[in-house]
């Protein structure tokens, strides 16, 4: 076992539940939730861009915020689907440590994207006459690549402590998707150290992350209720969607990751919550509690009925 003589190569998900009934129904669900993450975060990315109203720094975030929901989602609902409609649920371990890089990829990129939200709103509420200024293309660009590097960064840090980890077997591991909870204690070798550097790169970070947010949510809230007169309903609105997408990125991250690892009987709940409902429920809130976002995509779905209502016979 130290010299690896019996490395593994693939791993096996358990996957929710072992009944081909269920799985087929799963599968069912779970499509049903990935097409309406896609249908509800493109709508977003294609009003933002096609809606000059909405060419400001805020919106052009909330549709970066999509571009990542989409591809978060997608990292671990394919190979689910996959997994659920043929009953298989084998993943090579290149895949599954690929798999594992871009869900921190992309859940670091939220993290940070989250974070350069919540200073967006700051600035708006605290500096309203510059913050056009302040906030120009340039700039929100160049956040939002920030954003991905910090992502970049957070996983490639994970997956260099990950792959130097021997791993001879078993080889099944109690989830639906590769992470690195279930995927560490699969390590013949002493983790403990491992664990420690894990939880403060993910966890730590998270709670950390979370509560600087949370006060920083509250003095801008504090200051739209004491000083805010014009238009202070849509600011605590989209004050209010930007919490509650906080909290589901959040909460569930921290669940995972801010313990020493251990397989606890509610892990796999809080995953998917975490990696299939959270994606799905960012592009709602945000559609329904900002009335110009949804205003403007009732005009768009109401004049492209009518155009195909329209629509000479062929």
């Amino acid at each position: 076992m130290e010299n690896n003589t019996m490395k593994v190569t693939e791993f096996i998900l358990v996957g929710l539940s072992q009944n081909p009934k269920v799985q087929s129904a799963l599968f069912f669900l779970f499509l049903l939730i990935y097409s309406t993450t896609w249908i509800g975060n493109i709508t977003i990315i294609i009003t933002v861009i096609t809606t000059p109203n909405l060419h400001t720094p805020m919106y052009f975030l909330l549709a970066n915020l999509a571009v990542i929901d989409i591809s978060e989602s997608s990292v671990t609902s394919l190979k689910m689907l996959w997994d659920l409609f043929f009953h298989t649920h084998i993943i090579s371990y290149n895949w599954c440590i690929a798999q594992i890089f871009f869900i921190h990829l992309t859940g670091g990129a939220v993290v940070f994207l989250l974070v350069v939200m919540a200073i967006d709103r700051y600035i708006a509420i605290y500096k309203p006459l510059r913050y056009l200024m302040i906030m120009d293309t340039g700039v929100c660009i160049s956040l939002v690549a920030g954003a991905w590097l910090g992502g970049f960064a957070h996983s490639i840090v994970q997956i260099g402590i990950l792959i130097q980890l021997p791993f001879c077997g078993p080889n099944v591991l109690d989830n639906f998707y590769c992470d690195i909870p279930q995927l560490i204690k699969l390590a013949c070798t002493d983790t403990y150290i491992t664990e420690l550097l894990m939880v403060s790169n993910s966890g730590l970070l998270l709670t950390l992350i979370f509560f600087v947010l949370l006060v920083s949510y509250t003095v801008i809230l504090v200051k739209i209720r004491t000083h805010v007169t014009e238009g202070k309903h849509k600011a605590l609105s989209t004050c209010a969607a930007q919490i509650m997408v906080m909290s589901l990125n959040f909460v569930p991250g921290m669940f995972i990751y801010d313990r020493p690892f251990q397989v606890f009987p509610g892990d796999k709940i809080v995953s998917v919550l975490y990696t299939l409902f959270t994606p799905m429920l960012n592009s709602m809130i945000f559609t329904f509690r900002n009335t110009e976002m949804k205003n403007t995509v009732r005009k768009r779905m109401r004049a492209f009925w009518l155009s195909k209502r329209t629509e000479p016979p062929q």
